[in-house]
């Protein structure tokens, strides 16, 4: 695997829930994974028009963090969490 590419190559034809979950498991902290869980449900509220300072005092992180989410989003990304909101 030499880059970001191949690895999500890698996930896209895991096609199998347990596979994934063993992979992601195995590449990833307890850290890791919390953080991914926060920056999922900032995207959510996002979309959901919560504001940033909201987001950030109740999820317990920077507001930079949010606003990087929120740029991100800006940009036309996480249109997954769009579709499913």
């Amino acid at each position: 695997m030499s880059d970001f590419s191949d690895f999500i190559e890698l996930i896209h034809t895991t096609r199998d829930k347990q596979l994934l979950e063993d992979l992601l498991i195995g590449v990833t902290t307890v850290q890791e994974r919390a953080a991914i869980v926060r920056r999922v449900e900032i995207i959510k509220r996002l979309i959901a028009g919560t504001p940033q300072a909201e987001i950030a005092k109740e999820l317990g992180v920077g507001i930079a963090t949010v606003t990087r989410g929120s740029k991100e989003l800006s940009q036309g990304r996480f249109a997954i969490l769009r579709k499913h909101s």
